[in-house]
């Protein structure tokens, strides 16, 4: 698949899931020390997702500092959303 297709596919981020592409972004740039978006069962499903959307990131990034805090609590990873944020605006810098 191209990944043309995924360009500003908004549907693919929330998919893969907003707090598990935050922390799988957190990790995948370096901080090889934080692993808790391992604790889900579609991990393969996930990064696939993730490997094919790289010219998406920065814009969901952007997208995932807008969400509300509501929303991104909702996460099983034991992630607040100003957890999830801090990680979005430091990976918004390099990505």
């Amino acid at each position: 698949m191209s990944n043309l297709s995924y360009s500003n596919d908004y549907n693919r981020l929330k998919t893969m899931g907003a707090c598990w592409f935050v922390s799988y972004a957190y990790w995948d740039h370096g901080h090889k020390d934080h692993t808790v978006w391992e604790n889900t069962g579609t991990l393969a499903l996930r990064k696939s997702y993730y490997q094919h959307s790289r010219e998406c990131h920065h814009e969901w990034l952007e997208k995932v500092l807008k969400m509300s805090d509501a929303n991104l609590n909702t996460n099983t990873f034991g992630l607040t959303a100003g957890d999830i944020k801090k990680m979005a605006a430091e990976l918004i810098k390099i990505v």
